[in-house]
């Protein structure tokens, strides 16, 4: 008897191995802390696109945090196939780590960016505070509410719209800048790590007068909480801000994803995902559906890093390194 059971599991084994398993792809999608909504809305549309396109399921795991801390995070062995960040030099320190090519910025259109945003502001009903521009945020009686820009690059930009600000406002003077982007920081209660961090600051423990985030978060918030009446104010200038995508080559062709992680990138740019993002509040690049949505979005004067800063490298080198402008303000708030 024992023998016969044992003759029978081989035979049930045998017919198992026979039969072809079912085409699987899976990929991990590493992202910003606040594009939960916006992924969740994406995916499903790409996976039964790349099912119709190629008969294979797939599945799209993710993972949101602040960019910089989640760049880190790859660096020590987050095995993510694509990333999609709101910051440049988070991509940056990948390709600087060998986890992807130096010329990331090339491998898609738009230097990289399927959609992008600004830093904006959300302020509670009525407006109470009266808070326009970023002048406003270095009054006594205002509580600015936005990530540490050690952490995120939501509050990175943060800090480079003021900045840019302060030295439009200020003919160039960069002291004046770093005296109000001071002020503005003495002002701010909590510094959280991430950028959905800060919203829930700002929304659920109803702390500080305005939250400042990218523009696509304020439309988000105010969505949710319509019950709290939170207004979107657009500053007289702003900072574009892109958010990159990229393949992280050396975990994709280990993971052997790199077909299903270059499809899903390109993707982004369709214009059935262009939709999707403009109606979760981002600015696109595809023209007809810019157009569609354009009386959504005020208009503000963009400026960008390399026009006000000289680059990326240049700010890292005098505002993020080690002791630079960025640990000044800080220290000295």
């Amino acid at each position: 008897m024992k023998h016969g059971l044992i003759r029978a599991a081989a035979l049930a084994i045998g017919i198992g191995a026979a039969v072809p398993a079912l085409a699987q792809d899976k990929i991990l999608n590493v992202s910003y802390d606040i594009g939960r909504e916006v992924y969740e809305a994406l995916n499903p549309l790409f996976i039964a696109d790349w099912k119709e396109q190629t008969g294979r399921d797939l599945t799209i795991d993710q993972s949101h945090g602040g960019s910089s801390k989640q760049a880190r995070a790859i660096l020590e062995g987050l095995p993510a196939d694509v990333v999609t960040f709101n910051q440049e030099i988070d991509v940056d320190m990948l390709a600087k780590g060998g986890m992807l090519p130096e010329d990331w910025r090339t491998k898609l259109p738009n230097n990289a960016s399927p959609y992008y945003s600004l830093p904006s502001f959300l302020v509670r009903k009525g407006n109470p505070k009266n808070i326009h521009d970023w002048s406003d945020l270095a009054r006594d009686d205002v509580a600015p509410v936005f990530p540490n820009p050690k952490t995120s690059g939501n509050g990175r930009y943060t800090y480079l719209a003021a900045y840019a600000y302060g030295l439009e406002q200020n003919g160039g003077d960069a002291a004046k800048a770093q005296d109000l982007v001071r002020a503005i920081f003495a002002n701010v209660p909590v510094f959280d790590t991430g950028g959905r961090a800060s919203t829930q600051t700002f929304a659920e423990r109803e702390i500080g007068d305005v939250l400042i985030t990218f523009e696509a978060e304020t439309g988000a918030i105010a969505q949710q909480y319509a019950d709290k009446g939170f207004e979107r104010v657009t500053p007289s200038l702003s900072l574009f801000s892109a958010f990159p995508a990229a393949v992280v080559t050396e975990n994709a062709d280990k993971n052997g994803t790199e077909e299903v992680s270059n499809a899903y990138l390109n993707w982004l740019y369709s214009p059935e995902a262009q939709e999707v993002i403009a109606q979760n509040f981002y600015r696109v690049n595809d023209p007809a559906v810019a157009e569609k949505h354009a009386a959504e979005f005020p208009d503000v004067k963009l400026v960008t890093v390399d026009e006000v800063f000289g680059g990326w490298d240049a700010i890292n080198a005098e505002h993020f390194a080690e002791g630079g402008i960025l640990d000044e303000v800080f220290v000295n708030r």
